[in-house]
């Protein structure tokens, strides 16, 4: 059914018309995101560099009680995921400052079918929704270093306070392995009787390690994406998945209001990477994430970025597996 769903909006996109105000809020992103990275023919619009890895993911107890999902059973599930920098340059620096990071995961179920999960190192997202990202997108882009004073993109982040504070949440890692991973989203758990909680996912290393800045920009440009396979030579590398529970009265739409810190979270299971794809730059091109791609168990919340950030993706997609 997703791959179905996927070739079809692909199809769908490649129709839309030519003009900004009239096309889907998808396209509109990919289009501001193109100008403000340029394009990079067969590299994505965001999140060009990455690496793809393989392993398996293992749910816990706690984690079934919560939600009838299947990936959720305790059996191990064979999963691929792609660590990456945001932004659109295919060969941005892994140390530049402010540079968030990425982790996208794809599980494979038994019967044949995938659920994914995106997450980024931002600990909520900048904006509420997706005119809103397309609009800070926009300012970025027509704010150049030699803008004058005060730029559309200062402007933006003034009316906006929770775009600076999210972009401030993040920080330049030692290792795609020592960085905690964020679903900015909501969605709600179904448990085998029906009740439902609505959840926030959140990847824990096994330990996290930050670079000071000034550290971080001597680096060499691919240390990131070089370290991840020197690392998994000598060993699997693990990660916790979690999720934050939403109290009572909680909201859920938007995802640049994070919920309080004292909520509870919950152990949901281990991902244990063990690999790199052997041939990572062939297989992330061909690989498409999307959050909204649930497996029965997980359901959307009201959050209406999810499926602005699946319409983003498919566009994306399409443009580099033209």
């Amino acid at each position: 059914m997703k791959k179905i769903f996927a070739v079809s909006a692909v199809l769908l996109s490649s129709l839309v018309p030519a003009f900004a105000d009239e096309a889907p809020i998808g396209q509109q992103i990919v289009d501001a995101l193109n100008k403000v990275y340029g394009v990079h023919p067969g590299f994505r619009a965001n999140h060009a560099k990455g690496i793809v890895v393989e392993g398996t993911f293992k749910g816990s107890p706690d984690a079934s009680r919560l939600s009838k999902a299947s990936i959720f059973d305790g059996s191990a599930i064979p999963v691929t995921i792609r660590f990456s920098d945001a932004g659109g340059v295919p060969n941005v620096a892994d140390g530049s400052k402010g540079l968030p990071h990425g982790m996208a995961i794809k599980y494979h179920l038994k019967d044949g079918s995938e659920t994914d999960m995106v997450l980024v190192s931002l600990k909520f997202f900048p904006v509420s929704d997706g005119a809103g990202f397309r609009d800070l997108l926009l300012a970025t882009a027509a704010s150049p270093p030699n803008a004058p004073k005060p730029t559309k993109l200062d402007a933006f982040l003034a009316a906006h306070p929770a775009a600076p504070a999210a972009l401030a949440s993040t920080s330049t890692p030692d290792s795609f392995a020592d960085e905690e991973y964020y679903g900015i989203d909501a969605f709600i758990f179904v448990d085998k009787d029906g009740k439902k909680q609505p959840v926030r996912y959140m990847m824990q290393p096994e330990k996290l390690v930050h670079l000071d800045p000034a550290d971080a920009a001597k680096k060499a440009p691919d240390f990131l994406v070089d370290e991840l396979p020197a690392r998994l030579a000598k060993g699997p590398v693990t990660f916790h998945l979690q999720a934050q529970l939403a109290a009572p009265g909680d909201q859920t739409r938007d995802p640049s209001k994070p919920w309080p810190a004292d909520r509870k979270v919950v152990e949901l299971g281990t991902l244990t990477i063990d690999k790199v794809d052997p041939d990572s730059l062939a297989a992330q091109k061909k690989l498409l994430f999307l959050p909204g791609a649930l497996a029965p168990g997980i359901e959307q919340s009201d959050d209406p970025l999810i499926d602005v950030r699946d319409g983003a993706y498919v566009v994306s997609f399409g443009r580099r597996n033209p």
